[in-house]
């Protein structure tokens, strides 16, 4: 009752900071952030929200997102939701609450000045950054994400059976229990592209049912008795990019089709046609050319990490934090789920998860570095926790990337870390991942491997400390010029001792560009997401 109470009283504090539940279009949720539909982004009220306790960082992408953190925003989301019901059902339109004005006689609190700095910083890379990703490809990409991230929760669920079930077969555990258990965690992956048909279309501007419909031809067991190109063809053919390409088919046909069809026989007609058209050409053709894209994906997937793996997860691993920065990293998310749906998991997630450890190590490395400024010491005390669990994007938007060469430090303990995975992907030890989303230490539990759980623990577990290691190592020794020091490694309140040390002149407090967030500083604005690997 008491996490009841206190997740809807997370709810409350954020409702009327949006604009009350008349600025509300639209609510959606993925692992980490409330992501927000608003009729007036004007009526935020944005350092409020940040300088709520259970919130973590905001940022406004396509939606306004809320970063609450994995767990709590599932929590949250439909306290909020119910919120936003009754205030529409109260009142025609609500007014934002104002911000708290401060206490007369109040100071601001030098202690947040750096901080809030580092996290002005950050929104303002972040604003650049999004300016940047508006063009066609990146907005494509962030459809296809789109299309995924909702699929991430099932994903996750029946990855860790799966494990579980693995576990039990090996011990030879409960027999009777792990047919049962076999079925939980296949039956979504058997379907997927149904789901992503379905979510496709909708993402696309068609009707979502036609979309799935069309999609379910891929997995129909009937196509098994169907010939093309000279074979026949196999259910679940072309798998996740077949259902995408018929899918988006599908949508061009029904919109061609409520152009020219009169509306009196749209009903008949339209739904008829677009199944019609998108089925002929998905089974004599899509199904082929995406069974191919596939099978050549999961092929070369292979080959480089058996051939160059330590070269090649030492690239990877080192580059997936600017990967991120630039939105690219969403057109891996289709690659994961192919893999997934072919191997029964990804070799590239606990490789591209290195990265997040990378980031870790970097951020303790500025922890000691800066032993005088408590207001960063603090914020990354407040965030490191969610980075040990995969969410590196408040450490990286309100502490690294601000800094600099900290960030590219984070990217160097990521490359070692994704090296030392490649290596043993190409020794003959294959860790891999049954579902995409978590990283970092949540990644534990969807570990999948060739040679039992426990190498496959083992050499995931030793990645994340080499990446903790390096990214500590390179942040510590070259992380830090003189320059950024003197701004950085002051004291914001200084005291008499200090002024007389210094010859009697304190040093210079840094600008404030940030607001003041006093108990709860900001960790800094969350890129657009990922599911995956930070």
């Amino acid at each position: 009752m008491a996490t009841e109470d206190k997740n809807r009283a997370t709810a409350a504090a954020i409702l009327p900071l949006v604009g009350g539940a008349a600025n509300v279009a639209s609510i959606a949720h993925c692992m980490t952030r409330l992501r927000l539909g608003l009729h007036d982004r004007s009526l935020v009220d944005d350092e409020a929200l940040k300088a709520l306790p259970a919130v973590m960082g905001v940022v406004e992408d396509d939606t306004y997102q809320i970063v609450l953190g994995p767990g709590t925003v599932a929590r949250v989301t439909p306290e909020f939701e119910h919120l936003v019901e009754e205030g529409r059902a109260a009142t025609p339109a609500a007014s934002p609450a104002p911000a708290p004005a401060p206490a007369p006689g109040d100071a601001p609190s030098a202690s947040a000045v750096s901080a809030d700095e580092l996290a002005a910083q950050g929104a303002a890379i972040k604003a650049q950054q999004k300016a940047k990703n508006a063009t066609p490809f990146k907005l494509f990409l962030r459809k296809i994400a789109n299309i995924f991230v909702p699929l991430i929760p099932a994903l996750i669920g029946c990855g860790i059976i799966a494990g579980l079930n693995g576990l039990l077969v090996n011990l030879e555990w409960l027999p009777a229990v792990t047919p049962a258990l076999a079925a939980m965690a296949s039956g979504f992956m058997a379907l997927i592209a149904v789901f992503v048909g379905y979510n496709t279309a909708k993402e696309f501007g068609g009707t979502p049912i036609l979309g799935g419909a069309v999609a379910a031809i891929i997995v129909f067991p009937g196509v098994a008795n169907i010939d093309a190109f000279g074979q026949t063809l196999s259910p679940g053919q072309g798998g996740v990019l077949g259902a995408l390409g018929a899918a988006v088919l599908a949508v061009y046909v029904e919109k061609w089709c409520r152009r020219w069809v009169p509306e009196a026989l749209d009903v008949l007609v339209t739904p008829t046609l677009t199944v019609l058209i998108s089925g002929l050409v998905t089974i004599f053709g899509l199904m082929y050319v995406a069974g191919e894209v596939s099978s050549a994906i999961g092929t070369f997937a292979d080959w480089l990490l058996s051939n160059g793996g330590a070269g090649a997860g030492f690239v990877l691993g080192g580059l997936f934090l600017p990967l991120v920065m630039l939105g690219l990293h969403q057109a891996l998310i289709p690659i994961h789920t192919t893999l997934i749906e072919q191997q029964g998991y990804t070799v590239l997630l606990p490789i591209l998860a290195m990265a997040g450890a990378g980031q870790v190590g970097a951020a303790v490395a500025v922890y000691f570095r800066l032993p005088r400024n408590e207001s960063i010491r603090r914020t990354i005390k407040s965030a490191l926790p969610a980075g040990l669990l995969g969410v590196g994007e408040p450490l990286i938007y309100g502490v690294s990337l601000p800094l600099g060469r900290p960030f590219i430090t984070a990217c160097v303990g990521g490359a070692f870390g994704g090296g030392f995975v490649g290596l043993f992907n190409q020794l003959g030890d294959t860790v891999g991942s049954t579902a995409i989303g978590p990283s970092g230490w949540a990644l534990f539990p969807l570990l999948d491997g060739n040679h039992g759980l426990g190498s496959t623990i083992a050499i995931y577990g030793g990645g994340l400390l080499v990446g903790y290691v390096a990214g500590f190592l390179a942040t510590y020794f070259f992380g830090f010029g003189k320059e950024l020091l003197a701004e950085f490694n002051v004291s914001q309140e200084p005291t008499p001792s200090t002024v007389a040390a210094t010859g009697g002149t304190s040093p210079a407090p840094t600008a404030t560009t940030g607001p003041d967030h006093r108990d709860h500083p900001d960790p800094g604005p969350d890129p657009a997401k990922a599911p995956a690997g930070v």
